[in-house]
């Protein structure tokens, strides 16, 4: 073979290569276009802060409550978890594929226990899914819940009895996993309490001591005081850093609004309701503990 032949062969070579090069990344990019579409399109997945998460309004605000108060009581009791999830609709992906999604980022269960189960109804869609946790399966087995799904919710939820149909399902979930040999759930040690348990009493202190200091040292600097007065105590009692400074906070203004000067009267303006309220005593929030799914469950419609 000349050296012009090979020459030629190097250069075809060259050419085919960068040919295959350049058609390799329009393909790339390409797939990665569709893709990134793909994921734009699809349905976002609702922050978790209750057992019971309805974007639709189906359930009444009573009825949302009743069961998200039951769940949270069978996780207390039990351990596992049980969440509620409806949506419109789960569109562009079939409901058991967005149920994946929702359990990796909701993460219902604890870890290692993986005792966490999902119930998802995609409402405009007419769709709904029991998605079980690994630790699960052998309680909730999917021809179980087919059953659930079927026979138990779909005849309610064809009578537009939302509350009725999810209720159902719950309690015989419940049943199931009660049956199930599982860890009980850590209990709080005996004798440990929180402040929030002193709350009632940490009320009247504060007022009885703002009195007190405002008398002895007057109305600011006797408010600074009874606030950081009441803040340590909290403190001590096991109240987390962010509480501590927003009870200090709370403390001072009240204290400082309390009517009177040296030797006048008392009291807190509107009664001392207002320091209760929804201010530190929360309510019950409802978060995953690290449960893992594999897609065990089952689907269906109505």
């Amino acid at each position: 073979m000349t050296i012009a032949k090979i020459n030629w062969l190097a250069v075809r070579f060259a050419q085919a290569t960068g040919q295959l090069i350049i058609r390799s990344t329009i393909l790339v990019m390409l797939m990665f276009s569709i893709t990134t579409a793909l994921a734009a399109d699809l349905q976002a997945i609702p922050a978790l802060s209750s057992p019971v998460t309805d974007t639709t309004n189906t359930l009444s605000t009573i009825e949302q409550q009743a069961l998200a108060q039951k769940l949270s009581a069978f996780a207390q009791e039990k351990g596992s978890q049980i969440a509620v999830l409806i949506v419109p609709t789960t569109q562009p992906e079939d409901i058991a594929q967005y149920s994946l999604r929702v359990a990796e980022a909701w993460q219902i269960g604890r870890d290692k226990e993986d005792d966490g189960v999902i119930i998802l109804l995609a409402k405009n869609d007419r769709k709904m899914r029991i998605e079980v946790g690994y630790g699960l399966e052998g309680a909730i087995p999917d021809a179980i819940a087919k059953r659930i799904v079927s026979d138990v919710m779909a005849p309610y939820f064809r009578q537009g009895d939302f509350a009725g149909g999810l209720n159902a399902a719950v309690d015989q979930l419940m049943a199931l996993i009660s049956g199930e040999a599982l860890p009980a759930p850590a209990k709080k040690q005996a004798g440990a309490s929180s402040f929030f348990d002193y709350l009632p009493l940490l009320m009247f202190g504060a007022i009885f001591s703002g009195m007190v200091l405002r008398g002895l040292f007057g109305k600011f600097f006797g408010s600074a005081l009874n606030g950081g007065a009441l803040g340590l105590l909290v403190w001590f009692l096991g109240g987390a850093l962010l509480t501590v400074i927003l009870v200090v906070i709370a403390a001072f203004i009240f204290t400082l609004a309390m009517g009177g000067g040296r030797g006048a009267g008392y009291g807190y303006p509107g009664g001392v309701g207002g320091y209760g309220g929804g201010g530190f005593g929360g309510g019950d929030i409802f978060s995953g503990g690290g449960g893992d799914f594999g897609g065990g469950g089952a689907s269906g419609d109505w």
